[in-house]
């Protein structure tokens, strides 16, 4: 093969490959910016907030110490820090409504208490204890699935976040295609129109043997 045919085709490949990475990064970034927005959106549409500083619910080891860095003064309304990242979602799930989903289940999930309820409620539907866990079990299905959701914003920005990161990484690809291309097509201008790719290969080559 003609050396210039093979760096014209070598070129021509890496460009187009490095005009693909170019798109695939470009909808990478489009991706990022999208999960990113929507998590930010949803979660500040839940008007949730972190214990504000000086919160008592902080000296807890099992909250304070994964919370008190979003701990802020309280605003006028009281409020601390609103929940509106993805890795905010995660604390707040993990570290606060989990810590009291275990305080008020004693430890049981909600469809363990579920269960409970229902057997208590097949037995003596009128006693306190049957209304007891009734409460309980409401309370621990709104935590659960207040936690689902954050978990949900969790899982989603870090899509978000991993998408930022190939895009990242298609756009230095497609610099370095892009390069190669260009190194490419100048060693296409400047060989021989005789040139062959590998042009000692026919010397080399073993003489036919004559019966």
């Amino acid at each position: 093969m003609r050396r210039r045919t093979f760096d014209a085709l070598v070129s021509t490949g890496g460009l187009f490959l490095a005009i693909v990475l170019a798109v695939a990064g470009g909808l990478l970034v489009w991706g990022h910016s999208f999960a990113q927005h929507n998590v930010s959106q949803q979660l500040s549409q839940q008007r949730i907030y972190f214990p504000a500083k000086g919160d008592p619910q902080l000296k807890e080891p099992a909250i304070g110490n994964f919370l008190s860095k979003y701990a802020v003064p309280a605003d006028k309304f009281g409020h601390g820090l609103q929940v509106t990242t993805g890795s905010q979602a995660y604390d707040y799930a993990n570290h606060y409504i989990a810590v009291h989903l275990q305080g008020i289940g004693g430890g049981k999930t909600y469809s363990e208490i579920s269960g409970e309820y229902l057997a208590a409620l097949a037995t003596a539907p009128n006693s306190p204890k049957t209304a007891e866990l009734g409460q309980t079990r409401q309370t621990m299905f709104m935590g659960t699935t207040l936690r689902g959701m954050l978990m949900d914003a969790y899982a989603f920005g870090k899509f978000g976040q991993i998408a930022f990161v190939s895009a990242i990484v298609s756009f230095i690809a497609a610099g370095v295609l892009l390069l190669l291309s260009a190194l490419g097509y100048g060693h296409l201008r400047r060989t021989s129109p005789e040139a062959e790719v590998l042009p000692t290969l026919g010397a080399h080559a073993p003489a036919p043997v004559e019966l």
